[in-house]
């Protein structure tokens, strides 16, 4: 059984070690040991959830499989993007899933919950960065409709950003 729940700020810690387990394994060998630990503590805090979960901009959606949280995701309405003309987009800055909920179509099932989404609030799209060094990402993504419409250099330290792809799905 698969259920999804918006998160609150009583799920900042989950959220917390949700995010460093979830992200180490697409992102952990993306940069050197030092830049990812300090991006880690810096954007995975459970103070830094407090904060998130408390702006209304920010919506967080956790989701359970048989009772056990699998991952969660992360959507900002109303969100433009250079690379897209639409004004009403929504960026999924966020869509995790532990590893040992992989190849259980969670994804897909999440992606879908978080397009429903998006259109409730006639958002005209969807789009996201995505680690140009992360096939797996890209294939999921591409497969559910995406397309590459830029790039963007995500910041992991001062000295130090991943080239990414800016995916967009039109409605």
């Amino acid at each position: 059984m698969i259920q999804i729940v918006k998160a609150t700020q009583k799920d900042a810690k989950l959220l917390s070690k949700l995010s460093i387990a979830s992200f180490l394994v697409p992102h952990g060998h993306s940069a050197p040991k030092v830049a990812i630990d300090n991006y880690v503590s810096s954007n995975f805090s459970e103070e830094n959830f407090v904060n998130e979960l408390s702006n209304s901009n920010f919506q967080y959606y956790l989701m359970y499989y048989k009772e056990e949280v699998a991952g969660f995701s992360k959507v900002i309405f109303n969100t433009e993007n250079e690379n897209i003309v639409a004004k009403n987009t929504t960026k999924m800055e966020r869509l995790y899933l532990l590893k040992e909920f992989y190849n259980l179509g969670l994804g897909k099932t999440f992606m879908h919950f978080n397009i429903q989404l998006a259109k409730q609030q006639q958002q005209a799209g969807i789009w996201l960065a995505v680690w140009v060094e992360n096939p797996r990402a890209i294939a999921f993504y591409k497969k559910t409709g995406f397309k590459i419409v830029g790039a963007y250099d995500f910041p992991i330290s001062k000295t130090h950003s991943n080239p990414n792809h800016i995916l967009y799905l039109e409605f």
